[in-house]
């Protein structure tokens, strides 16, 4: 009893802690995004798909809503730009407005990030069983599964609920835009799949040991 009430405490403070994490990365300038020369990779997600498979897809979902929150926040108050009505109904530019699909946008995709990569993670772990570099391997496509289902359901979801306006507001004409929207996806979402793979990987292996060495001294 006294033991599984001291697990649950640890997985709270480490809730809190990514959380938090995920607040210093969404707000802090330069530090959740790393620079590639063509485009920008975010990081924000990291902390989120760790903690999915770190605490479980419930307390993934919490974390992942927490990403959504800082979208929000950003979009609504702190650093709105000409396509934020995309992320948030209080924001609008001009004859574009949000609706109840910008939250369906902004919090929707992050929430699953933080449930996608859990099962992607135990599907792998359980179709490499033992084999050697099966939980590299594994950690690494629940990174990849996490950061991908963020791009392309939030670039989906913008094309098909706000395509015309988004078109609008990004100077482009509707006809083929689609196109652009593959360029983004192709240009920032694989760069940023990449990244969270490998640091998925790194992060987890090393956390995953720790938290081993410390159930079996407890």
């Amino acid at each position: 009893m006294e033991r599984k009430a001291s697990a649950k405490t640890l997985g709270l403070v480490q809730l809190a802690l990514l959380g938090a994490l995920i607040f210093v990365l969404a707000f802090t300038p330069f530090i959740g995004y790393i620079p590639l020369g063509f485009t920008r990779a975010t990081i924000v997600h990291i902390p989120v798909i760790i903690g999915s498979l770190l605490l479980g897809p419930k307390k993934g979902a919490v974390l992942g809503f927490l990403f959504g929150v800082t979208s929000f926040l950003n979009n609504s108050f702190v650093s709105p730009n000409a396509t934020s009505f995309v992320f948030t109904p209080l924001y609008s530019v001009g004859d574009f407005h949000g609706n109840f699909w910008s939250l369906v946008i902004c919090f929707v995709p992050r929430i699953l990030v933080g449930v996608v990569p859990y099962f992607v993670y135990k599907f792998f772990k359980w179709v490499f069983k033992e084999r050697k570099g099966g939980e590299t391997a594994s950690l690494a496509l629940a990174g990849l599964s996490g950061a991908l289902t963020n791009t392309l359901l939030v670039m989906n979801l913008i094309y098909f609920c706000f395509g015309k306006q988004y078109a609008v507001a990004q100077e482009k004409a509707f006809e083929g835009f689609y196109w652009a929207i593959l360029t983004v996806i192709g240009t920032n979402g694989v760069p940023e799949a990449i990244v969270a793979a490998i640091l998925t990987a790194a992060v987890c292996k090393a956390l995953f040991r720790v938290t081993k060495r410390k159930a079996t001294v407890g």
